[in-house]
């Protein structure tokens, strides 16, 4: 039996969408071992953004995906120093990088390490931030409304007492 090829992706994987399991799926066909890091909302807000799902519901869903073999924690943007801690021979991203300077430079050092950069396409009917942008709009939510206090009785109080 050959080497297992241990593939590694990253993201922030909040409201989970179509996208994202493409990304995933494409992915696992590629290695025997995928390992997922989950963005921690402290890195996420660092980039000037804010998760509407937190951090330990994200990691929960990805990890539930089959094609997923292990997930981590993405603590910061350095993936080639998990790469090679984790033994990963592929890192997968989404195409929407592609030939951006910072993923040219990437690529050199990912290459100097021997692990091959594999660019999948971006599924560009979706993402979260439409998802957010369509809520915004349909729905008038957004992150910053207050959550809604929940009273002693609110979800049964149109049942009586003895019909439970």
């Amino acid at each position: 039996m050959g080497e297992i090829i241990v593939g590694y992706t990253t993201g922030v994987f909040d409201l989970f969408h179509i996208g994202h399991l493409n990304l995933l799926k494409n992915a696992k066909g590629m290695c025997d071992r995928l390992i997922v890091g989950v963005t921690v909302d402290e890195l996420v807000s660092y980039k000037g953004k804010e998760p509407l799902i937190p951090f330990e519901d994200r990691i929960e869903i990805v990890r539930a995906c089959k094609y997923v073999d292990a997930t981590i924690p993405q603590y910061d943007m350095n993936k080639l120093k998990v790469c090679k801690q984790l033994g990963a021979s592929m890192v997968f991203v989404g195409d929407d990088w592609y030939g951006t300077e910072k993923w040219k430079e990437y690529e050199q050092e990912f290459n100097k390490e021997g692990i091959k950069v594999i660019y999948f396409p971006y599924t560009r009917s979706i993402s979260s931030t439409k998802i957010k942008e369509a809520l915004k709009l349909t729905r008038g939510w957004t992150i910053e409304e207050p959550k809604r206090e929940i009273k002693k009785g609110d979800y049964f109080k149109n049942i009586e007492n003895n019909s439970l």
